[in-house]
């Protein structure tokens, strides 16, 4: 595509208020890092790959011949994601803060040198014909701009899409920065393609991020209501639960009178494995303990048998011994008639 020659008011107009937004986008966030002295929740490499996504977005919008204010656009944003990722370093990795500042403008000065030599090197190029480079350039800046915005929904995973850390205000800002800029390329002459996926993508991820806290508030809305009448709040109770070495399950999210109830699936699901597994053990246990006692009575029962064999021997032994003692006195009897005779 070839460069924009003339640029609408309209353009103008729209590209200077989406440049507004995203000049001043991150001092909410910025300020509130700073207030609590607090990054969790918010990705450094969100951070990192935003303040880097300037320098092939500045080098395509330059090379574009876009509107002045998205010409200008790129810097500020570069320069204020530098900054919200030199906080982090300082607060949430724990870094000197000359040692984070020093090497945040290092970077800043290293993405500046490289945006104004790929400047100097594409436009003649692009100007001549060859728009490949140039094209290569803007598909780069597409792609870390959405890849800033994945960490966060990382984070959110690990929440079950709650969204801390993050302003809601910049959040609020980014987007509006992003629409404004997407309806002044709409309004040149010629729409560019690459710039207007550059900014729905933001857009689209973005609005990714306020669903899934609106969908999070949704879901645990019955445990914050209940902590609200206790006097505490959400986080009060995960702090209660750290204190005590335990991580809050997910299943607990909603309590009624004590009682816990499980509206995921999944969690349902454990649940009655676990109480079709506490079954069987009892059903187990139960056949060991009907084995033992069959056993107990079968050893009695052969007990007995062998006890009444062995009286039966004995009644027999007498009986034997009984008539022994009979037949020996008539033998005696007939020997002594039988001398009586001589």
């Amino acid at each position: 595509m070839a460069p924009q020659t003339e640029i609408p008011v309209a353009a103008n107009v729209l590209g200077t208020i989406g440049t507004v937004f995203w000049c001043v986008q991150l001092i909410p966030q910025i300020w509130t890092n700073y207030r609590t002295k607090s990054t969790t929740g918010l990705p450094g490499t969100m951070m990192f790959l935003w303040a880097l996504c300037g320098v092939p977005f500045g080098v395509y919008a330059i090379a574009q011949n876009f509107n002045i204010p998205i010409q200008v656009q790129p810097q500020a944003f570069m320069t204020l994601c530098l900054v919200g990722w030199a906080q982090i370093l300082i607060y949430g990795s724990k870094w000197p803060t000359w040692k984070a500042t020093l090497l945040a403008l290092i970077v800043a000065c290293v993405f500046a040198g490289v945006e104004a030599a790929l400047i100097l090197t594409l436009r003649p190029l692009y100007e001549a014909g060859n728009e490949t480079p140039v094209r290569v350039v803007g598909i780069i800046a597409a792609i870390l701009l959405a890849a800033g915005l994945l960490p966060p929904y990382g984070e959110m995973y690990k929440r079950h899409g709650r969204v801390v850390g993050i302003n809601w205000i910049f959040l609020s800002m980014d987007w509006s920065g992003a629409f404004f800029s997407l309806m002044a390329v709409v309004t040149q002459n010629t729409f560019d393609v690459l710039g207007g996926v550059l900014y729905i993508i933001c857009a689209f991820l973005e609005l990714g991020i306020f669903a899934s806290h609106l969908i999070w508030l949704a879901r645990t809305r019955s445990i914050r209501k209940q902590l609200k009448k206790d006097g505490k709040t959400f986080d009060d109770l995960l702090g209660e639960y750290e204190k005590r070495g335990e991580s809050w399950k997910w299943a607990e999210r909603d309590l009624d009178l004590g009682r816990l109830k499980f509206w995921a699936r999944k969690d349902k699901k454990r649940v009655e494995e676990e109480g079709e597994e506490v079954t069987e053990q009892r059903d187990l246990e139960k056949q060991d303990v009907g084995d033992s006692a069959a056993d107990a009575v079968g050893q009695q029962h052969d007990g007995a048998l062998d006890r009444k064999m062995a009286m039966a021997e004995a009644q027999d032994h007498n009986g034997n011994a009984e008539d022994t003692d009979a037949s020996t006195p008539t033998m005696v009897d007939g020997e002594n008639r039988a001398v009586g005779r001589a």
